[in-house]
């Protein structure tokens, strides 16, 4: 299947073709005794991922578990139809998402007020998980991937207060989802996702710190793809992350609204990313990842509670 691709150590990157986009949102399989899913993407994309564990040998009852780094709809959406695809895999979640995955009724709700119709073609519905079968993590904890191989988990709030990071203990992979940003493969570009309303610029930079401290070989961004320059890619998340509030926060000083604050902010980050320059799909691509309104927002949401 051409939206497969193996990156070694039984670690196989799906394109989950969020909304029919390729090169949006990546799952990643750990194929060891025990399967494992890193991120399921959306709902509608459930089939597509379904699709691609059974190229690879993963049918119904072979899937051991499915982890999400954290419960965004391009993450985790696809939870409650992916379990039930596999019976027997467990889902894995840190505590602070574990309810919402098995009642999604707020987080869809909210989710709702936020996207408006745009919610069922980007997203789709997020079905509930039986509680029973979810496995909700402290702020460590490990997956077994048998064999003696673990994916030990990180909490790693600051995007969001239910992320986690992970780390595989026989490719040193460390999941990052979207801890560390977005990242674009065609471009090199690398931008913040901070929306509202959990995002927290100290918070995040420890996670950062955090990722950075755990020694990872090899970065695997849920948006999207492998990255081997793991140092030097961390430091570029954390400078990213504090030119996005500088700037937000002149204009919040400035007392713009929402719509003039976006307006500056997006046109004086333009020119740090080539996928803005780029053609029209590219940056609709990035937009659509990390966009200047929900980066924005978030960063204005932030400085309402810490200087309103």
């Amino acid at each position: 299947m051409d939206n497969i691709t193996a990156l070694g150590g039984d670690v196989y990157e799906i394109d989950t073709r969020m909304a029919g986009y390729a090169g949006i949102t990546a799952g990643y399989l750990i194929l060891g005794d025990r399967p494992c899913l890193v991120e399921t993407g959306t709902s509608t994309s459930a089939p597509v991922v379904r699709d691609a564990l059974a190229s690879l040998g993963v049918g119904p009852e072979d899937l051991a578990t499915v982890v999400v780094t954290h419960i965004h709809l391009d993450h985790a959406g696809g939870v409650g139809d992916i379990a039930r695809f596999f019976p027997s895999a467990q889902v894995v979640v840190h505590e602070k998402g574990a309810r919402h995955l098995a009642d999604p009724s707020r987080l869809m709700a909210s989710a709702r007020m936020v996207w408006g119709d745009r919610l069922d073609t980007l997203f789709g519905e997020l079905s509930p998980t039986e509680a029973e079968r979810i496995v909700a993590l402290g702020d460590t904890g490990a997956i077994d991937l048998g064999n003696g191989r673990t994916l030990s988990s990180h909490y790693s709030p600051g995007h969001a207060k239910h992320h986690v990071g992970l780390v595989d203990s026989a490719t040193g992979d460390l999941y990052v989802g979207d801890a560390a940003g977005v990242y674009l493969p065609e471009t090199g570009d690398l931008r913040p996702a901070t929306p509202p309303p959990d995002f927290d610029l100290q918070t995040a930079l420890d996670s950062i710190a955090l990722f950075k401290a755990l020694g990872p070989q090899r970065l695997l961004f849920s948006h999207y793809g492998p990255v081997d320059a793991v140092q030097d890619t961390l430091d570029r998340s954390a400078e990213e992350l504090c030119v996005w509030v500088d700037l937000t926060r002149q204009a919040h000083s400035e007392g713009l609204d929402l719509d003039h604050a976006i307006a500056m902010v997006r046109d004086r980050t333009k020119e740090r990313y080539t996928a803005m320059k780029a053609d029209d799909a590219t940056a609709e691509q990035f937009e659509l990842l990390s966009g200047a309104p929900s980066n924005v927002a978030g960063i204005l949401h932030w400085l309402d509670r810490v200087s309103p």
